[in-house]
């Protein structure tokens, strides 16, 4: 048995016809945290780095802090929800404590009866909040995933002792921790804007099955043959649907504007409000939540990202993926790293007026396909870049 084997680490040996030697992989037991998988960006992503390191032979388990799951689980992926179930007046006072001590009793019997996880990865701010304060899993095994941009998502707005007390809560989070970005400017904003000092800090892009993306995109599709733009995400004030409407209506394109995305009945009905004022409520479409968004990403004529942050960008990805030319603001985060060389041109600024321009470009003369290479992305090279933080401790 080789050096470093130890007793929670299982073993398989693939024997590759036509050679004469045996391969003996490691399996590792990973542990990722979330609050919840409702429809969202980071939810996917969790899920899918999921699938890919069960794929790839090793345990995986996802705890969920609250009881919400909108996509469907891997096969093979051990799911338990560890939801605060308290209901009294003070609770909100006692929360991060109290779910902490739920999460540290569900990890302590997991690893009971499971072994020891070698990898724990946490996802999202509220999910780190809360790990921070457990006390089961080791410091050195337990990264914190960072998705979005903290000085945007989370200051943006607040003056004064408001923002200075949000920026003190988060530095307390991540202060001497080892984080993850899913991008280089996510890590540099949490240093220089935030003022956090990770105990060690790494850049690892979203994972994607391009596979499986293809396969899903060939589902049959409404407004297959027909002539449209696409924006998907879900209704927040971060991606900016009001600047995505604006440019719309300036870019004079007649071709519909189709919204996928959820979100809550007053954010809905004020976007629509907005398309009554800009005159062009009759050609945009509000499609709702689709599991399945890539035969709408496939058939688009164009895909638009309008945020004033982007952690990542996953859509960017899905649309290339697709084919499917794509707008973007030149926003913090990952799609200036994405659209780069003759895909850049589709980068506008934060103002509707250069959003509205680039859509009128692209629309009528888009980059060629494939512009870009997306190896980088794939998602066993990026498993494979997961688990080289286990192998380092």
């Amino acid at each position: 048995m080789p050096a470093g084997f130890v007793a929670n680490h299982s073993a398989r040996r693939l024997r590759m016809t036509g050679w004469q030697f045996e391969v003996l992989i490691l399996s590792r037991s990973i542990l990722l945290i979330i609050d919840g998988l409702p429809g969202g960006g980071a939810e996917k992503v969790v899920l899918t780095l999921a699938e890919g390191l069960v794929n790839a032979g090793h345990r995986v388990a996802i705890f969920s802090l609250r009881n919400v799951c909108e996509y469907p689980l891997p096969a093979g992926v051990e799911y338990q929800v560890i939801a605060d179930r308290c209901r009294r007046p003070w609770r909100k006072l006692t929360e991060l404590r109290r779910r902490a001590a739920l999460l540290d009793k569900a990890i302590r019997h997991y690893q009971t009866q499971q072994g020891e996880c070698d990898l724990v990865l946490s996802n999202l701010h509220k999910t780190d909040r809360i790990v921070s304060r457990c006390r089961s899993i080791a410091g050195a095994k337990t990264w914190y995933c960072l998705h979005g941009v903290f000085s945007a998502s989370y200051l943006g707005g607040k003056t004064g002792f408001s923002r200075w007390l949000k920026r003190w809560k988060i530095r307390r989070v991540y202060q001497g921790r080892q984080v993850i970005g899913v991008s280089q400017y996510v890590v540099d904003d949490l240093v220089n804007r935030i003022g956090v000092t990770p105990r060690v800090a790494k850049v690892i892009a979203n994972p994607f099955d391009f596979r499986k993306i293809h396969q899903l995109a060939e589902a049959p599709c409404a407004l297959a043959g027909t002539d449209y733009l696409l924006h998907v995400g879900r209704f927040h004030p971060a991606k900016r649907h009001d600047r995505l409407l604006e440019a719309y209506a300036l870019s004079g394109i007649q071709a519909p504007l189709v919204l996928l995305g959820q979100g809550d009945d007053g954010a809905q009905q004020r976007l629509r409000q907005l398309a009554e004022s800009l005159a062009i409520s009759e050609r945009v479409q509000f499609a709702g939540f689709q599991a399945n968004p890539y035969p709408w990403i496939k058939h688009a004529r164009l895909l638009i990202v309008s945020s004033d942050s982007e952690g990542f960008g996953n859509v960017l990805i899905e649309a290339l993926c697709c084919n499917t030319p794509v707008v973007s603001t030149r926003c913090p985060g990952g799609p200036a790293s994405i659209l780069t060389g003759e895909l850049s041109r589709g980068l506008a600024e934060l103002n509707a007026k250069s959003l509205g321009k680039k859509i009128e470009e692209i629309y009528h003369n888009p980059p060629p396909a494939q512009a870009t290479r997306l190896e980088s992305y794939s998602l066993p090279v990026i498993c494979q870049q997961y688990l080289q933080l286990a192998d380092k401790r």
